[in-house]
């Protein structure tokens, strides 16, 4: 690993230790197969998945880049913890999906694959990492001209903070406690800024809320809590 990494060595040992249970819709990880199909959602409305290269940042056992995989794309998943790789590589094998991972930084990643990319994704990553402006520049970096960034993350206020923090993980115990840290989390406005200084042009936002009598997550306008983005590098693709 690249002395610049950019890693919360605590962070991903808190992953590493609940791996074996990713793949369990009713374990620790139901909130993501439960927001897995919004999220996908958000990209296919932005961004034709057929053929298309993809790079999933922050994979972990590889929820979203399987169901993307699946729907056409050619996907890579990178990612610093270990264990979940391993089940992640597993899964993929047993679900006849193919998804190429690697154990690897996003810095070593675009060292190498600068401007290869129709579409990055990072989901719930930005929020677990010392430096999210230096993340967001490596992730604009890997695009080529024309190339959409898809990212989720939480916003920072009092709402986000009773809902997320104290509801999500001391009262519904939808996620293990300590899972996120109030203080790390990002205002909209703070990674729009990040994204403009690396080069990218603001698609949109859409909010993700919780329905705690449905039990379902929900696509919408409020972005008080958890928040989808979208960016684009500028440019068109050129000729092959």
């Amino acid at each position: 690993m690249p002395a610049a990494a950019n890693v919360d060595h605590a962070e991903i040992a808190k992953f590493e230790a609940l791996a074996e249970r990713w793949w369990d819709p009713n374990g620790e990880f139901r909130p993501l197969h439960a927001l897995n199909p919004l999220r996908v959602e958000f990209i296919r409305q932005r961004c034709p998945l057929a053929n298309a290269r993809v790079l999933d940042v922050g994979c972990g056992g590889g929820i979203l880049s399987e169901t993307l995989a699946a729907a056409g794309a050619e996907v890579t998943g990178i990612d610093l913890a270990e264990t979940p790789l391993k089940i992640a590589e597993l899964h993929a094998l047993e679900a006849g999906v193919t998804v190429r991972y690697r154990l690897e930084s996003v810095e070593a990643h675009a060292a190498g694959n600068a401007g290869r990319y129709d579409a990055v994704t990072c989901m719930e990553l930005l929020e677990h990492v010392p430096h999210p402006d230096r993340m967001v520049a490596r992730l604009a970096e890997l695009l080529r001209p024309g190339g959409q960034l898809f990212v989720s993350t939480l916003n920072r206020n009092l709402k986000s903070f009773l809902l997320a923090i104290v509801g999500a993980e001391y009262v519904l115990g939808l996620v293990p406690r300590g899972t996120h840290e109030y203080e790390r989390f990002i205002r909209p406005s703070e990674l729009t800024r990040w994204a403009r200084a690396a080069g990218l042009v603001l698609g949109g936002f859409a909010g993700i809320s919780y329905d705690p009598l449905a039990h379902r997550f929900r696509l919408g306008r409020d972005t008080d809590v958890n928040y989808l983005a979208h960016f684009v590098r500028p440019g068109a693709q050129a000729p092959a």
